[in-house]
């Protein structure tokens, strides 16, 4: 849902109360103010060559997803760097570039970006892009009883954006514009504490430090409707039709060879259930890609769409949203070996797995704030459930079977994975992707004396029965007191997007135009 910029005064309460946010450093004066500027002043040359030093690099080609993309930090050398540098120089050339996108996600996985000239590029590259905070966040409006002046320049402060050199790509569906994925930092250099991205590759880390790596892949659901029409003064959007026949394929065909280009192979795509609903599957990679695969078709989508006179949209007119499956397994850290299958060959989970589902059913409550984060992603939940004044249902897990929550698959060519079926096409991948890996590395950390029968093929260590809130009320708490996701996480992401959810919830009625949320969660 938009968050109005001129209500997030409601917002800072919520985090306010919740954050005890005076307990921070209190403003000494304007000694203390001026000599904070004057380090921050010397701190950023340092800090943008320390963040280009510290790339993580994955092959351009993405011909290969086992080559690119592993959980390894390679540190780039100034020879690399320029190597680097040489072969962007050589793309931009080629294609006659004029613009490149610098991007970054906002809390809800929609990308925020700023396009400069390409003649700035490697400008930009090394000085980085400076971008209002609200963009990504919101900007609280502090009364002077209720925040010192320190903690509202930070709030007010500028962001930097730092490219990412490896997910350079030339959009194929705008004209003459490349984009790169960026990281964003503050301007002291710390890295934004609310950055999912940020949190995906620190989880992805824990687990490379635990000896494991992850191979994903997302699948979506979207739809796609037709331009607005007004009938009796309101605008309404009528699903495209199915997208069976021929004359419908253009499209889904530019669309898919445009996400190839830009490193995002699109293993399958069909037409789905509902009028106008599309399915799209990637192919699994390792390390972050994954998610910056979804963070590229949730942008992608949209601007093809337009291109035929379609708007593309991850929410149903219904009021129910479509979903957002995360397909992953466990490898060793060098790619080779998946963990999650049995030596045997027979289709069950291996220890590993077995631990890592544990811990995906021990988090499921807080896991379900974050994977399905409105209030109309959450009623799926309960459209199988048989009392209506439920407040929660049993978190389900069993094998091939797509009406669990947990649904471990072992066909398909590449071994046993586990698909978290929780959340909704609107969930930020990178939160998913970071949540996900959380809650699976604390079940193979924690559940070290989980015994399970030999002769049992679905046995498998369980703790108390977990339960799905259906209020996103509910699925807060539950968030909140998870102590195992608030470390993963982090405290100052955690009050943040409480914050930002409650708020949403005070303003659902104002806010509950359907116009909206098609237009903000593509």
């Amino acid at each position: 849902m938009v968050l109005r910029c001129d209500s997030v005064s409601v917002v800072f309460e919520w985090m306010r109360r919740s954050a005890n946010l005076n307990d921070t450093t209190k403003d000494d004066g304007n000694e203390a103010e001026a000599s904070r500027m004057s380090k921050l002043r010397r701190t950023r040359k340092k800090v943008i060559k320390s963040h280009l030093c510290s790339t993580q690099v994955r092959e351009m080609n993405t011909s290969n997803s086992n080559d690119r993309a592993r959980n390894s930090t390679q540190i780039l050398t100034p020879p690399q760097l320029s190597s680097k540098m040489k072969h962007i120089k050589q793309e931009m050339a080629k294609n006659h570039l004029q613009f490149v996108r610098f991007e970054a996600t906002d809390l809800h996985g929609v990308s925020r970006s700023k396009t400069i000239p390409a003649y700035f590029f490697q400008e930009k590259v090394t000085q980085g892009v400076f971008m209002p905070r609200g963009y990504l966040e919101l900007i609280p409006n502090p009364k002077d009883n209720e925040l010192n002046h320190i903690r509202a320049t930070c709030f007010n402060s500028d962001i930097v954006l730092m490219p990412e050199l490896s997910t350079f790509r030339v959009l194929p569906w705008v004209e003459r514009t490349a984009r790169v994925i960026c990281d964003t930092f503050t301007v002291t250099g710390e890295p934004l504490l609310t950055s999912p991205r940020y949190m995906a590759k620190r989880q992805l880390n824990q687990l490379q430090d635990a000896g494991f790596s992850l191979f994903s892949a997302f699948l979506y659901d979207f739809c796609i409707f037709g331009v607005p029409e007004v009938i009796n003064s309101k605008a309404v959007s009528f699903p495209a039709s199915t997208f069976l026949y021929n004359h419908d394929q253009p499209f889904m065909q530019e669309l898919v060879d445009g996400l190839y280009h830009t490193g995002a192979t699109v293993e399958s795509f069909s037409s789905s259930t509902r009028p106008g609903q599309m399915e799209i599957c990637f192919l699994p990679e390792f390390g972050i890609s994954s998610a910056d695969n979804a963070f590229t078709l949730r942008t992608g989508v949209k601007e093809v769409a337009r291109k035929y006179n379609y708007i593309a949209s991850f929410f149903v007119e219904t009021g129910f949203c479509n979903s957002g499956i995360l397909s992953h397994s466990v490898w060793d850290v060098s790619g080779k070996k998946n963990m999650f299958c049995c030596s045997s060959g027979a289709e069950q989970l291996a220890g590993p797995g077995k631990k890592w589902l544990a811990g995906l059913l021990k988090h499921s409550a807080a896991l379900s704030c974050l994977m399905a984060p409105a209030v109309s992603c959450r009623k799926r939940y309960c459209k199988d459930s048989k009392d209506l004044k439920a407040t929660s249902v049993p978190t389900t897990w069993g094998y091939n079977d797509n009406s669990c929550a947990f649904n471990i698959k072992s066909h398909g060519g590449r071994g046993t994975q586990i698909e978290n079926k929780l959340g909704s096409a609107t969930a930020n991948p990178y939160l998913v992707l970071a949540a996900t890996v959380a809650a699976g590395l604390d079940g193979l950390q924690s559940c070290e004396d989980a015994s399970v029968g030999a002769g049992d093929s679905t046995g498998i260590y369980q703790p108390p029965a977990a339960e799905i809130p259906l209020k996103l009320e509910d699925a807060l708490v539950a968030l909140e007191e998870d102590q195992c996701l608030r470390q993963a996480l982090g405290e100052t992401f955690i009050r943040y997007f409480v914050a930002m959810k409650k708020y949403e919830l005070e303003n659902e009625e104002t806010d509950a135009e359907r116009n909206k949320f098609l237009e903000y969660f593509i």
